[in-house]
């Protein structure tokens, strides 16, 4: 069955957690740096093969570079992720070199890089942050559901953020994204 990580364990000590993750194929959004580069580090050394994709193509490589230095078998993939046709892109690539796709990680972000008065902010930039933090997790599994449903036990985990529940000032589009993300995420259930 396809099960979706909603993103709850806030508190989980993850070096606690050993799990086998023995030649599953795992794809890390926004794998290049910070919670991506921690979560696709966690998953290689619990076995699988990790695909990190970023739209930061040379922090991609430098990732994979340290990845593939720890012994991890891992690959890497530039993608932006609110770009439909590089998402396509990304998935035949992923389904042409594996098959399937047991875990798909969406953690790719922006954080508000405009921290200013609603008044001031440009909706280009409100526009932008939703197309990756919102757009891009439902582009990514609309656009997985075949390779995930090739597998014998699949997963998505949507990476979300207390943003959603709680603001901090001038947060608008940080916030209003990751709100929406964690009400797709448990929209998805029901819906698959």
């Amino acid at each position: 069955g396809l099960l979706l990580g909603i993103g709850r364990y806030r508190n989980m000590d993850v070096k606690k957690v050993t799990p086998d993750f023995k030649d599953k194929v795992v794809l890390i959004t926004g794998g290049a740096q910070g919670i991506g580069l921690g979560i696709a580090q966690a998953f290689g050394q619990a076995g699988a093969q990790v695909v990190l994709t970023d739209v930061d193509e040379e922090a991609g490589l430098e990732a994979l570079q340290r990845l593939q230095g720890q012994q991890l078998k891992a690959t890497c993939i530039p993608c932006d992720v609110s770009a439909e046709h590089e998402v396509v892109a990304l998935m035949d690539k992923v389904g042409e070199a594996h098959g399937r796709l047991d875990v798909l990680v969406n953690n790719a972000g922006i954080a508000d890089p405009f921290a200013g008065k609603l008044a001031d902010m440009p909706m280009s930039e409100f526009d932008r942050i939703l197309a990756v933090n919102l757009r891009g997790p439902m582009l990514c599994a609309k656009y997985a559901l075949t390779l995930l449903r090739n597998a014998q036990h699949a997963a998505i985990l949507n990476i979300t953020s207390t943003r959603a529940f709680m603001s901090e000032p001038d947060t608008f589009a940080y916030s209003a994204s990751k709100g929406g993300l964690e009400a797709w995420t448990h929209s998805l259930p029901v819906s698959l």
